[in-house]
């Protein structure tokens, strides 16, 4: 078995369905869920079809084995090229999209190593839940690289531009409590208790009108422009919701004091 037909069959996303919720784990133990392009090719394949799955209202993104994510597999950058590796960082652009633009609502549940690219994939996500003992690292500069993956965009959108910078350029390891004081950490939870956590927040955010939550997440995703723009798309996308059941549904319920249940229609 050759080294690209081994990797894929090692490394990969398995992904569950219950109750309305995804959960996508990545999964290569031999690496701590580094991002070979089998783990990437699986996770980008699950992503994909959850965004056109109304069943789906919301992903839960983690990794197996103690560990979120190492970050890229660096082992398997030998020899790359200037165009190779630009192509190879546009592939991954692919998988950072569906997390930050994609209309379902994704929470990060990281326990362990969050390093490298990994701290990309967290920050991508909308909502990241953290163990106590997790471990933020950016670390590109350590082997002479940017960070990537659409880092500097999602870092200092959740903690402001001087923090980012510093986190950036020093590259030294966070403890979650300081992940969370900095803004890229929005839930803490035991040792061991990331997921579960996760999940709960996941199922509160499924029982909710996924139409709304897909309009809300694009219309903090357009926040970057003017007060003029995000209230042209704000009234844009109230006026669309007043015309659907879940709305109806909605209003109703609340009249009659009752739980809705919202069918995404």
């Amino acid at each position: 078995m050759d080294k690209n037909a081994a990797e894929a069959a090692e490394a990969t996303t398995h992904a569950r369905l219950d109750d309305g919720v995804l959960e996508l784990a990545m999964s290569y133990p031999r690496r701590r869920n580094a991002l070979a392009p089998a783990l990437r090719e699986a996770m980008m394949a699950h992503l994909e079809a959850a965004l056109g799955n109304p069943e789906i209202r919301a992903i839960v993104l983690t990794g197996e084995g103690g560990h979120f994510c190492a970050g890229g597999d660096i082992a398997g950058m030998q020899g790359i090229t200037g165009m190779g590796g630009r192509a190879r960082l546009h592939w991954g652009h692919r998988m950072i999209r569906l997390l930050a633009e994609g209309e379902k609502p994704v929470i990060a549940a990281v326990e362990g190593h969050a390093a490298g690219a990994g701290i990309s994939v967290a920050a991508a996500c909308d909502i990241v839940v953290a163990s106590r003992a997790a471990v933020f690292t950016c670390s590109f500069n350590r082997v002479g690289l940017v960070p990537d993956l659409g880092l500097a965009w999602t870092l200092q959108r959740r903690m402001g531009l001087g923090r980012a910078k510093r986190v950036m350029l020093v590259g030294a390891p966070m403890g979650a409590e300081e992940a969370a004081s900095l803004g890229l950490v929005d839930q803490l939870a035991e040792p061991g208790q990331a997921l579960a956590a996760a999940r709960v927040l996941a199922r509160q955010i499924a029982a909710r009108a996924p139409l709304s939550n897909a309009l809300a997440k694009t219309l903090l995703n357009r926040s970057t422009g003017t007060l003029a723009e995000s209230l042209a798309a704000e009234a844009d996308f109230q006026g669309l919701l007043y015309t659907t059941e879940d709305f109806q549904e909605g209003r109703d319920a609340f009249l009659g004091k009752r739980e809705p249940r919202f069918e995404g229609r």
